[in-house]
């Protein structure tokens, strides 16, 4: 059922796109294009193809089930399975670790993750020097008692044929990202974690 929807959602998107890009063409000439400005980056989606997408939301959705786990539950979460860059890796365990012992320090954690739904509310692609994909997955987490959803943006890349997480927003007030980044962050720079001088003042 997962497949079958994103399938229809990356066709309906290259439709939207294929429409726009005639359009364009036919008002500019040569110079039409089919892209939308977001900040410094463009997002194209005519460069999104099924495969490559469906490889990515599977990542991320794998991630964030284990990540959920792993701060409720306590289970081993290996981040360098999913993060390639050591600041970005560092951070994440600290999330990791920082959420986890909030939870048992505040008696919470008897109530486990039973199971982590997803679906993907967007999903584009950012083009850069490398091509990398932009997803909004809406998470909803199922407990033994009760049950929550958040929000959390992801940048996707591929590194050398291999597709890893470069950037990962939990937004909401409390949330630890938006405590530690900022509330409202705009995702959109896959090369935000080799600032090490930036990267440092998140310690």
């Amino acid at each position: 059922m997962k497949h079958a929807y994103l399938v229809l959602l990356f066709v309906a998107m290259w439709l939207t796109s294929a429409c726009e890009q005639s359009d364009r063409s036919m008002n500019k000439g040569d110079h039409g294009a089919s892209a939308t400005q977001t900040g410094t980056d463009t997002i194209h989606n005519l460069s999104i193809t099924t495969l490559d997408t469906e490889k990515a939301y599977e990542l991320c959705a794998e991630a964030l089930s284990g990540y959920y786990k792993a701060i409720w539950n306590g289970l081993e979460f290996d981040v360098s399975r999913y993060v390639d860059n050591q600041n970005f890796q560092r951070y994440t365990e600290k999330k990791i670790k920082s959420q986890y012992n909030l939870f048992r320090k505040n008696n919470l954690t008897y109530n486990q993750v039973k199971e982590v739904k997803m679906d993907a509310e967007k999903v584009d692609i950012v083009e850069g020097e490398q091509n990398v994909y932009y997803l909004k997955m809406n998470a909803r987490i199922i407990k033994d008692v009760g049950e929550y959803a958040e929000s959390t943006e992801f940048l996707v890349q591929d590194l050398k044929g291999k597709l890893v997480i470069v950037d990962w927003y939990t937004s909401g007030k409390d949330s630890y990202d938006s405590i530690m980044r900022g509330e409202s962050q705009v995702i959109n720079n896959p090369a935000i974690w080799e600032n090490s001088e930036w990267a440092g003042k998140l310690k």
